[in-house]
């Protein structure tokens, strides 16, 4: 996303904090794949695009429900959790109001320093290459400020097949689906993969969608574990929490993430657990033995290899390690197969875009030194990359959003930081000019749109010097 130097501060502060936090979810709003028909939100509608950061702001999940008319019907609703539905046209009704400042379907494909001719000055423009995903054309764009919002890529396990139509990952579960399996009523096979809110939010989709179909749930531990958001554990994802993350020694700070990465990941809220059970326990009016259910959680399982082909009686077979104490006792795990005709996999997201676009400043990374993470990108409390002392200007830099869980904490992929964070980026970009006007504003409506020669791009950045770019996040809480 990119802002001119020619708007005047205000409307420029107001696209500025606005548009940090409002294009990083640029993917979120076009990745379908999960908007299963009755989600919610894991995140308060509190949390939103602006209210933590400026409550007055036009841009708040309130006033956008003010602007449709649903505010009270929404609060006779008594939930602090929208319909993800609901929150994607939230953030599609944000996106709309700098529709003549965005520019969309550009693929960022790398960053260069761009050096004077004497070679020991500091650099003060980057060059971003893009790509028109619609056209192919190529163009450079030059920059003064970039920031790296690409959010997380769907990570599907090496040993699975990546091109493959019959495996899907549950990022593209809706969008996919249906043209795979056609048939609502044909006695499909489906597995599941994954122990997540994703992975079940599937599984009990499928139920109801196949209703003939015989699923699958095979995850790795003993059972799937609720999820904690009790109002202690949620202060882990409060935006104050994360000075005191980026503070602690590293190991330390490492050791805190990992004993409560169990609050975000591979966990389900409780809610959707006992529908599950509920539905699971129905089957045993219909059948005597579980190993009837057409529905099941396989636990203790791992898919240790994929083949598919014609020869199999599915497009895909999974060969699965059966560790269940109830069968391996001592012994090695059991082997087993199982023939399916679409395995639906909700296996995370890598978040290394950053690494791929930064190929061609790898030399600007400050000196190796005896740190664990010296040879991978570090960045300061700020979200700006750290490089060599005196290899770029003051006034110019990259910063980073999305792929600093190690050094911000956990809350740095998730929803419930992005507003402040937004706020935090645009003031370290553009120091004094961005305090001054934050405060000399008291609503967001009088700063609100830019004047129309920025250009703004999905992970792209625009003809002025002094622009930034921007990409998108993945969701919640």
């Amino acid at each position: 996303m990119m802002r001119s130097s020619r708007n005047s501060s205000n409307k420029l502060l107001a696209y500025a904090f606005l548009s940090a936090s409002l294009v990083s979810l640029g993917t979120l709003m076009l990745m379908l794949g999960m908007q299963i028909p009755g989600a919610t939100m894991q995140i308060s509608w509190i949390k939103d695009l602006a209210t933590l950061r400026n409550p007055r702001s036009r841009f708040t999940f309130l006033n956008y429900l003010h602007t449709k008319s649903r505010l009270v019907a929404f609060s006779d609703l008594s939930t602090f959790l929208p319909k993800r539905r609901e929150y994607e046209d939230y953030m599609r009704w944000c996106a709309e109001a700098f529709d003549d400042v965005v520019l969309y379907d550009q693929e960022a494909c790398e960053i260069a320093p761009q050096r004077s001719s004497l070679t020991s000055a500091p650099i003060e423009t980057f060059a971003v290459r893009t790509r028109n995903t619609r056209t192919g054309h190529h163009e450079v764009r030059h920059t003064r400020h970039v920031v790296i919002a690409g959010g997380g890529k769907p990570s599907i396990p090496p040993h699975f097949p990546q091109h493959d139509p019959h495996v899907i990952h549950s990022s593209k579960y809706m969008s996919q689906i249906g043209n795979v399996l056609p048939e609502s009523s044909k006695a499909y096979r489906i597995a599941v993969l994954g122990a997540g809110q994703s992975a079940a939010e599937v599984f009990n989709d499928l139920h109801t969608r196949f209703p003939s179909s015989r699923t699958r749930l095979i995850i790795r531990g003993a059972a799937l574990k609720p999820s904690d958001d009790s109002p202690f554990v949620n202060e882990i994802f409060d935006p104050n929490r994360t000075d005191s993350i980026f503070n602690a020694p590293p190991e330390v700070r490492a050791k805190d993430i990992e004993r409560d990465r169990d609050t975000n990941y591979s966990v389900v809220r409780l809610t959707l657990l006992e529908k599950m059970y509920e539905n699971l326990y129905e089957q045993h009016l219909d059948h005597d033995h579980k190993e009837d259910w057409p529905h099941q959680i396989l636990n203790h399982r791992e898919v240790t290899s994929v083949e598919t082909g014609s020869e199999f009686d599915a497009p895909v077979r999974l060969h699965i390690s059966n560790s269940n104490p109830c069968h391996a006792g001592a012994g090695p795990a059991k082997r087993e197969e199982l023939d399916v005709d679409v395995v639906v996999v909700a296996t995370g997201y890598e978040r290394n875009l950053h690494d791929r676009l930064l190929t061609k400043v790898q030399d600007l990374k400050p000196h190796k030194d005896a740190s664990k993470l010296a040879t991978e990108w570090q960045v300061s409390r700020d979200y700006r990359v750290k490089f060599r002392d005196g290899a770029v200007s003051d006034d110019a830099g990259v910063w980073l959003q999305g792929c600093c869980e190690q050094t911000h904490g956990l809350s740095d992929t998730l929803l419930s930081i992005l507003a402040v964070r937004s706020g935090e980026l645009v003031e370290s970009m553009l120091g004094d000019q961005a305090r001054e006007c934050s405060s000399r504003c008291t609503s967001a409506e009088s700063w609100l749109k830019p004047a129309s020669n920025g250009i703004m791009a999905n992970g792209t950045q625009s003809h002025t010097p002094n622009g930034y770019a921007n990409g998108g996040v993945d969701e919640q809480r």
